[in-house]
């Protein structure tokens, strides 16, 4: 890298993880000891795309909530010649895309150049990873929108009625080297989700709902496990170019870059989760929720009602990804603790502290499950900055 994009690369990495050192970011020497072509695991239903109808995969797939790798579904993007690394180099190399949060929860960004050029020279155990969620709100980035669409059996997105200037970021373009990925979560509000890969390949882990959080989520401190409860046995993916997964709501998934990815995401909510979303946006969002039931009951009628039959005394009966004691804003809300996630996400008049809250939230979902015990062995080793 020349001198400029190492700058860069340096404050860049200081924002977003300001406890470990410049150096500390390969100290694990991951890139050497960690053989991401070795042969991958996967027992994911595939289907073809093309044969696939909205009645079909709503039945088999999105009310049951069965993940699913779809095939042949996006062959006709543009994207799928137009998002090569140099071409949105050349396009978008001057355009700053979101890599990460600093402390106070704020975005931190990188010229995509930059990051091009750093993802080339990089070693990095844990790399950054882009994951931008304004290409819809921002002019000189929306050429992105016309180089994909969303395909027909996800169209029915009843968030669409909500106000643009409420609805929570749902549409993210993805790019990111090798070692980067996304730490175990379940997706906010209870959304469905579909990931679209357009280069590279990418290695998924999804676990269902009903397995318990203290069973997926452990510190650095208490190493790997040797056998697995059968009744929560996981769904593993080799996600290839061209390949789209749905992940149904409430599933947990972590995900590892095998090479150079570059992939576009979307949530959305479907009549099938409707009553978990609502749940949950009342609880988290609730403003939001008034302008959404307002808009489903003059334009769809038929959700409001589906909305109104949702007990919201009860549990939502969707897991979340955190502990309540750590995102509640208070020890005596009824609130799910996803549910103060999305609050402490998407709400724009958030305190410091609730922006604080945020960012741990989005170091530990986008920090890749390879890297995660680097940086206790660097906070041993080396002073908080560099």
């Amino acid at each position: 890298m020349n001198s400029r994009t190492e700058r860069r690369i340096r404050s860049v990495k200081r924002k977003v993880r300001p406890e470990l050192r410049t150096r500390c970011w390969n100290v694990l020497r991951l890139c050497e000891q960690f053989d991401l072509r070795s042969p991958v695991y996967d027992n994911v239903e595939r289907i073809d795309g093309t044969s696939l109808t909205v009645e079909d995969f709503v039945r088999k797939y999105e009310k049951p909530r069965v993940p699913v790798v779809i095939t042949k579904l996006i062959r006709h993007w543009p994207a799928s010649h137009e998002w090569t690394v140099e071409r949105l180099r050349r396009k978008f190399g001057n355009e700053s895309f979101k890599c990460g949060e600093d402390d106070d929860g704020y975005s931190v960004k990188l010229k995509l150049k930059y990051f091009v050029e750093y993802i080339n020279f990089q070693n990095d155990d844990s790399p950054l990873y882009v994951f931008d969620s304004s290409i819809e709100r921002k002019s000189s980035k929306r050429a992105l929108l016309d180089d994909y669409e969303v395909p027909s059996i996800f169209r029915d997105d009843l968030f669409r009625y909500a106000s643009s200037r409420r609805r929570p970021p749902h549409k993210w373009f993805v790019f990111g080297p090798a070692r980067s990925g996304t730490g175990i979560h379940i997706d906010p509000l209870g959304t469905h989700a579909w990931n679209a890969l357009i280069v590279g390949h990418k290695r998924w882990c999804l676990f269902p709902p009903e397995a318990p959080k203290e069973l997926l989520k452990f510190g650095v401190d208490q190493g790997g496990v040797h056998s697995w409860p059968r009744q929560y046995r996981p769904v593993e993916v080799l996600q290839k170019p061209g390949e789209l997964i749905f992940v149904p709501g409430g599933w947990w998934h972590v995900v590892i870059n095998l090479d150079t990815t570059i992939a576009v995401t979307h949530n959305y909510c479907a009549e099938s989760n409707l009553p978990v979303v609502w749940h949950k946006t009342v609880r988290g969002r609730p403003k939001l929720a008034n302008n959404w039931y307002r808009a489903l009951k003059k334009y769809r009628p038929e959700m409001a009602c589906i909305c109104d039959q949702v007990n919201l005394s009860l549990p939502s009966g969707m897991p979340s990804s955190s502990s309540s004691n750590s995102s509640s804003s208070s020890s005596s809300s009824s609130s799910t603790d996803s549910d103060n996630q999305v609050r402490s996400e998407f709400s724009k008049g958030d305190s410091c502290r609730l922006k604080r809250r945020r960012h741990h939230h989005h170091r530990e979902r986008r920090c890749s499950p390879v890297g995660s015990e680097r940086a206790c062995e660097c906070r041993n080793k080396a002073p908080a900055h560099s």
